[in-house]
């Protein structure tokens, strides 16, 4: 017995529940039950996910009670039937397809595509190198009793992990705004030339820099959001009379300014991070989980 337009739309509704499930269950696998904030991200994509389906199955039952049936079973089966007299049934060509039919249907098959993508990226993105990094990351920082403190990704990210560490510490005299801290680190580079000069090469020509370079480089180091690293680390310590350690998920631990005393200033280190790679996050004390509670 030939299937009906409604048989047919219920079996392909269950068919894409029934994958949407099986993707479901994939990325759920890849995320560590205990991994809370990561749990929580994917619930949320689930039930977008689902959301999604079910606004699309609701919206074809409607356009198929809305629709001549004989019109749905042609879009389905992808030819026209016309009935001749005798029952006999002979297939004609596909009728033409309006203008704006085909940009609503160009228009849903992209939007079905891009949700397939977004779907597949998370699980990937659950898999990959950044997901990676970031449970390496967790291991190291949980034998110091700590974890990542994130910090907004802005160009500023070193300096406000930076600030981040001192603001945790409430130090007479060392609490600093990022603008503070640029300012002081392009400073100190200015008034130590020969201290920071030679590690610095001009990227086109291998050349080191000029002076002239120089003072371009300290100049975007305090007044723009040029991005922070081993150098503006090293000035900090100098400006800060503090040690700093930069912890990275696959390389020893970077410790810089051994020589002055105190509690070093701790920031996390990570090549993976976001969709720009490199970032640097503070850290605080690890809280006890429910399970410690």
């Amino acid at each position: 017995m030939e299937e009906t337009a409604e048989e047919m739309l219920a079996k392909q509704h269950r068919k894409e529940k029934k994958d949407l499930q099986a993707k479901i269950q994939s990325m759920k696998n890849a995320v560590p039950k205990n991994d809370k904030k990561r749990r929580k991200v994917l619930t949320e994509e689930i039930s977008k996910l689902e959301a999604e389906l079910s606004q699309k199955h609701e919206e074809e039952v409607r356009l198929l009670r809305s629709t001549d049936t004989k019109e749905v079973e042609e879009m389905v089966n992808g030819v026209e039937t016309m009935t001749l007299e005798g029952g006999e049934q002979e297939e004609l060509k596909q009728p033409r397809v309006s203008k704006a039919q085909k940009r609503r249907d160009k228009k849903a098959a992209q939007e079905k595509e891009r949700e397939s993508r977004i779907a597949e990226a998370e699980a990937q993105n659950l898999l990959g190198v950044r997901h990676q990094e970031s449970l390496k990351l967790a291991q190291i920082l949980a034998q110091q009793q700590l974890q990542i403190k994130d910090i907004s990704s802005d160009g500023h990210c070193m300096y406000r992990a930076v600030e981040d560490q001192l603001t945790q510490r409430s130090l007479p005299g060392l609490s600093m705004s990022v603008k503070e801290l640029r300012s002081r680190t392009a400073e100190h580079m200015r008034s130590h030339v020969d201290d920071f000069l030679p590690f610095l090469t001009n990227p086109n020509t291998g050349d080191m820099y000029t002076t002239e370079e120089f003072e371009k480089y300290c100049s975007d180091v305090e007044h723009t959001a040029a991005w922070g690293g081993q150098l503006e680390l090293r000035a900090l310590t100098q400006v800060l009379h503090l040690p700093i350690e930069v912890i990275q998920a696959d390389s020893p631990t970077l410790k810089i300014g051994e020589e002055y005393d105190g509690e070093p200033i701790t920031l996390v280190y990570m090549r993976h991070a976001y969709g720009l790679g490199e970032h640097y996050n503070s850290v605080t004390h690890l809280k006890a989980t429910m399970e410690d509670s």
